[in-house]
């Protein structure tokens, strides 16, 4: 991909923001959402309301876009500026956090009879029952009215 100083305008407004950010990214240092808004809006020259109708958009492609990874501190980074080791440790921490939720003692639910019948209630003489059953579709159902 092409450097954003060496793009043409037409080049760049052809380009969706999430790639503008990319290369920003790709350039500088980690940004927040708001100051890679910002230059997105610059680099197009976009009216500046622009950045208070489609801010969160914006924050929401980059969120849901994996070359993105947002920092602790709150700024966004290119995930490919960080070792898988980050990665994995994040993974990790997550995973004993689930693990002290599964420790953690169930609370049992108040439980009641809702007068259903369970597998254990089930009889065979229900069978018995509904042999006689006869099903009648709508159009018979139309004529017996």
């Amino acid at each position: 991909m092409k450097k954003l100083e060496k793009m043409t305008q037409e080049e760049l407004e052809q380009l969706g923001n999430k790639d503008i950010a990319f290369l920003i990214l790709e350039e500088g240092n980690p940004m927040n959402t708001g100051d890679v808004f910002k230059k997105i809006i610059e680099i197009l020259h976009l009216p500046k309301n622009t950045f208070d109708l489609k801010i969160g958009d914006f924050y929401t492609s980059l969120a849901t876009d994996k070359r993105f990874i947002l920092l602790d501190d709150g700024c966004w980074d290119l995930r490919s500026h960080h070792t898988s080791d980050k990665v994995i440790k994040v993974i990790e921490e997550e995973e004993e956090e689930e693990e002290s939720k599964e420790d953690a003692p169930i609370e049992e639910e108040d439980s009641f009879d809702d007068g259903d019948e369970t597998d254990e209630d089930y009889n065979d003489d229900t069978d018995e029952e509904l042999k006689d059953l006869v099903i009648i579709d709508e159009d018979e159902l139309e004529l017996e009215q």
